[in-house]
């Protein structure tokens, strides 16, 4: 692998991202009060309310008498399609990108973004649980409390221990009842799925680990394509360059695992080729089925209701000009350049197609409606009924490794328009009187694989005649040994400076053990962190752990933890219920604040973004430095 760590200047304007703790609570209730709540709203889901407060709230309470900061629209609005019986019925699969269910979802959204005090807040929550579908009730509670700011200290607990069907497969779920119905406290190995002689199977513990599948959901929670400024307090800051940013990363991330385990790079998709890689998920809905299956060598064609085969290429071409006119035309005919650091930022809006696009008539949603196209093709017709695929929820799409060839095909779409931008120059590049002039790695690189173990509790169904019994699952993850990378930076500058840190990291060699170019590996560069420094004048050492890396946040605490710790908060009168910096390092680490503004002004991936023409353009700066390095496996 090759590392190269660049150091920039931080401009003088830019501010130090704040994420300290408030210490007065919006909403007129405490924290631990919050997160008492949320804990018990969220617990069963399928089944009844289990705290007597939130319980009788479920019955008593009553939307129109809350106190909303839109004047009670969004809960009239809710009300009335309850009462005229037009919800989703409950016990039935969601899916956020069904137009009618995210309707629904973002329905009881706004009810709950617009209450103003945390009676409002817990009351609706209550009320709308034992009445509306259940995966629409999860997205509503998860996108409230990731946007509120009634809700800005609670931890959400891990989605694959409130909705654990969709994170894990059927063998271990049915385990779980075998163990509920016998009451036999147990721990289940969960598998992956495939078998070793399906090839993809050697990457199947990147594309589902439930780390990276929570990574992907909690994403498009916190940059939601349906997020409209005219309804919400903010704007999100460059929402669509971070969705080009983060699907990039895992395009590339997913490529070094295939060269690290003797697979070829991820092909993309094409619209006129076949699919080749078939995919069964060998996982389960709560209720309404298996997710469908697809076989080898499927042909793309029309999903009904959905678009047709043409309609995708069609938007692809549309797109494609707008980059090689070097413009997208907006809904009234205007002319907005993308030539420039900002374009990236509006593709990504076009491309998604999030509701920040210029020109949605126009150019379409590519990227949500492949996601359609690619997950129905088991069933394009609704010949057999099936309910939506794996690559039709943000939880399960990793699972199926043609997400990451259709990410691969939209991320070629990106690079087009990258490449055809001016390369930086020196001026660019440099950081006056700042050389970095060693790195220095502690120990060995080292990654492995470790049992993680959740709970399956919320799996299975409560019955009066058996009790809860620990369930558990475990399944291995990929981890890696803590190291510590020591860095001796010059400042010959008079003054103290400020300074970013960015490194990064590219597999040295192609499948086909042929060293990649500076230009070409740059684009496969994988973002290792990316830190603030300040730099007095003469010799810095620096020293930063793995541990502290950008990229990097602890996992949530399990449920079963948040609500002990919560207990405890609660009896002892203390606010502190969580893990130590959890709140800040969450906040940040995708790729933005709790206010929507994105705290660096470079583009993301900056300075190999960019097209490279002459690689001593950056190797020659001084505040660049690049290593080759080696990462070793072991089991």
């Amino acid at each position: 692998m090759k590392l190269l760590v660049l150091c920039a200047l931080v401009a003088a304007a830019a501010a130090w991202p704040n994420f300290g703790m408030m210490a007065d609570s919006p909403g007129g209730a405490s924290d631990a009060q919050k997160q008492h709540d949320v804990n018990n709203i969220l617990w069963k889901i399928y089944g009844e309310i289990r705290d007597p407060h939130l319980k009788e709230l479920s019955q008593t309470f009553d939307p129109l008498s809350g106190h909303y900061d839109d004047g009670g629209v969004s809960a009239r609005r809710l009300m009335k399609e309850l009462n005229d019986e037009r919800l989703l019925e409950q016990k039935h699969w969601f899916s956020l990108f069904n137009t009618r269910q995210r309707q629904e979802a973002l329905m009881l959204y706004d009810v709950l973004e617009h209450s103003t005090d945390w009676d409002t807040f817990a009351g609706n929550a209550a009320f709308f649980r034992v009445r509306m579908n259940e995966g629409e009730f999860v997205y509503a509670i998860y996108a409230a409390v990731v946007h509120s700011h009634l809700t800005e200290h609670v931890v959400l607990p891990p989605l694959y221990e409130v909705t654990p069907h969709l994170f894990t497969n059927s063998g271990a779920i049915q385990a779980a009842y075998k163990a509920k119905m016998t009451q036999t406290a147990v721990t289940i190995k969960s598998q992956f799925t495939g078998s070793k002689s399906n090839p993809e199977q050697r990457v199947a513990y990147f594309g589902e680990d439930i780390g990276m599948n929570t990574h992907h959901v909690t994403w498009h929670l916190e940059f939601p394509f349906w997020w409209d400024d005219a309804h919400e307090d903010h704007h999100i800051d460059r929402k669509g360059e971070s969705f080009f940013w983060v699907h990039h990363q895992l395009t590339v991330r997913f490529d070094a695992e295939r060269l690290s385990n003797y697979l070829d790079p991820v092909d993309e998709l094409h619209w006129d080729d076949v699919i080749y890689e078939g995919f069964a998920p060998h996982t389960m809905y709560k209720y309404g089925g298996s997710f469908p299956s697809r076989q080898d060598n499927v042909q793309f064609v029309d999903v009904a209701g959905v678009a047709q085969v043409r309609d995708m290429v069609l938007l692809e071409n549309r797109i494609r000009d707008a980059i090689a006119h070097g413009y997208i035309t907006g809904r009234d005919g205007t002319v907005i350049s993308i030539m420039n650091s900002h374009g990236i930022d509006i593709l990504g809006d076009v491309i998604e197609s999030s509701t920040y696009s210029p020109n949605h008539e126009y150019y379409g949603s590519l990227h949500n409606t492949a996601h359609i196209m690619l997950g129905r093709q088991g069933d394009p017709h609704g010949k057999f009924d099936l309910p939506p695929g794996v690559l039709e929820h943000f939880e399960t799409a990793t699972r199926d490794p043609a997400f990451f060839r259709l990410h691969k095909y939209m991320d070629a779409i990106f690079r087009e328009h990258k490449d055809s931008l001016t390369p930086y120059t020196k001026e660019d590049l440099e950081f006056t009187g700042v050389s970095v002039h060693s790195i220095t790695f502690n120990n060995k690189l080292t990654t492995f694989f470790e049992d993680f173990k959740y709970s399956l509790i919320n799996a299975v169904d409560d019955s009066p005649q058996a009790q809860d019994v620990p369930i558990y699952a475990v399944i291995p993850r990929l981890a890696n040994n803590e190291f510590k990378i020591d860095y001796r930076i010059d400042n010959n500058n008079e003054r103290e400076v400020m300074a970013t840190m960015r490194v990064f990291m590219w597999p040295k060699y192609d499948n086909n053990k042929v060293e990649f170019s500076f230009n070409e590996g740059r684009w496969h560069a994988i973002e290792m962190d990316k830190f603030w420094v300040k730099l007095s004048p003469g010799e810095n050492s620096l020293t930063r752990s793995s541990k502290d890396s950008a990229i990097t946040v602890p996992d949530v605490p399990s449920f079963q933890t948040l609500i002990n710790k919560t207990k405890e908060a609660m009896t002892s009168g203390s606010e502190d219920m969580a893990v130590a910096g959890l709140h800040e390092s969450t906040s940040f680490n995708h790729y933005g604040c709790h206010d929507g503004k994105y705290p660096d002004k470079k583009p993301h991936g900056y300075p190999l973004d960019r097209r490279v023409d002459d690689e001593r353009i950056i190797t020659g700066v001084s505040n660049f430095k690049a290593m080759d390095i080696k990462v070793f496996h072991t089991e």
